[in-house]
């Protein structure tokens, strides 16, 4: 659930004048930016979840006369050392892993993105800033420490990257990130309704470890349609449900929902797929529904969640956590709600 909304087209250029960049090193002089950006704190915990400002420091490093390469050193790489030796440098290694686990290599490439695109990574953070994410992200924990009925521990960065591919996302719950310089990331939209998504990930993932088919083409689609739902639900209906499954609109909701019989007959069969490659997951690739929109097996799984809490009570989505995914499926109803569709 990373996209899309339109962001709010605040106006960044009275808000950029405020700083410039000496002519030197590029450097920012110290302005009411880098005042508001030294006011944010360094991270933001509430229970057993931290949100980390990276993003923070790697400005900051850059905002003297001189590189800070020991701010980088201590509080972009120690401060999330998993993120960068257990995840980054596993998905791009190869020759590109010593930008990641080194102390050596952080230092060089965090000098070079500011130094390549300066101008494009403060007007992220200015935009960060202007949405006051810090109380949104707050709240937002608050919220979800509510709702879930056990305590997630988790480490999220916000950050910048040299590369970037994750977008919104991780590889455990320690090792998670927000790509703040991913040209696909719409940051009001991750920030107000793809945290709730991804968070309810963070408690779902871990608990899937002994589900015998954690690796199935059901297990995803049960996945992403339940954060879907969580999302729908941590904002009590205030967000319509098509709004809830990938910012889909309305009109796409209503095209699933004229084809629903169809798609349950046709991938059903996939299910039990361990591939990762199969036409509930990659329409986009087999064309199985040519016309349909983004999205199929979230929708298809908000679908089967919708209906498990209709036959279970409204409470029963807390039971999903720790329940096997054919089990969900089964206690759904799902295959039985659609026999009295027509085609």
């Amino acid at each position: 659930m990373r996209k899309y909304i339109l962001i709010i087209w605040c106006s960044i250029t009275a808000f950029s004048c405020q700083y410039q960049k000496t002519k030197d090193e590029g450097s920012i002089e110290n302005s009411s930016f880098i005042i508001r950006l030294r006011d944010i704190p360094d991270s933001i915990s509430v229970e057993e979840i931290t949100v980390k400002n990276l993003f923070k420091s790697q400005l900051l490093a850059n905002s003297e006369n001189h590189y800070d390469t020991q701010m980088i050193a201590n509080k972009v790489y120690y401060s999330h050392q998993n993120l960068w030796d257990s995840c980054y440098a596993l998905i791009f290694g190869d020759e590109n892993a010593s930008k990641f686990n080194t102390r050596r290599g952080m230092i060089d490439w965090n000098r070079s993105i500011y130094l390549h695109d300066s101008s494009y990574l403060i007007d992220r953070a200015i935009l960060l800033l202007q949405m006051n994410f810090d109380s949104a992200i707050r709240k937002s924990l608050n919220r979800f420490n509510e709702l879930v009925p056990y305590k997630v521990r988790a480490t999220i960065s916000i950050v910048f990257t040299p590369m970037t591919g994750i977008l919104f996302g991780g590889c455990s719950n320690d090792q998670f990130c927000i790509e703040l310089n991913n040209k696909d990331q719409e940051l009001d939209y991750s920030i107000y309704k793809g945290l709730p998504h991804e968070l309810n990930h963070l408690a779902y993932d871990p608990l899937r470890a002994v589900d015998p088919d954690k690796n199935t083409a059901l297990r995803q689609t049960i996945d992403e349609g339940f954060a879907c739902y969580f999302t729908w639900l941590f904002f009590e209906g205030a967000i319509p449900k098509f709004e809830a499954v990938e910012n889909m609109t309305e009109e796409h909701w209503n095209w699933y929902l004229d084809h629903e019989k169809e798609i349950y007959e046709k991938v059903n069969s996939y299910f039990n797929d361990e591939s990762g490659n199969n036409p509930l997951l990659r329409n986009d690739k087999y064309k199985l529904f040519p016309d349909a929109p983004k999205s199929l097996n979230y929708w298809l799984g908000f679908r089967i969640i919708e209906k498990y809490v209709e036959n279970n009570g409204k409470d029963s989505w807390r039971q999903i956590y720790e329940s096997n995914v054919s089990d969900v499926l089964k206690r759904s109803g799902y295959k039985g709600s659609l026999e009295q569709l027509g085609k």
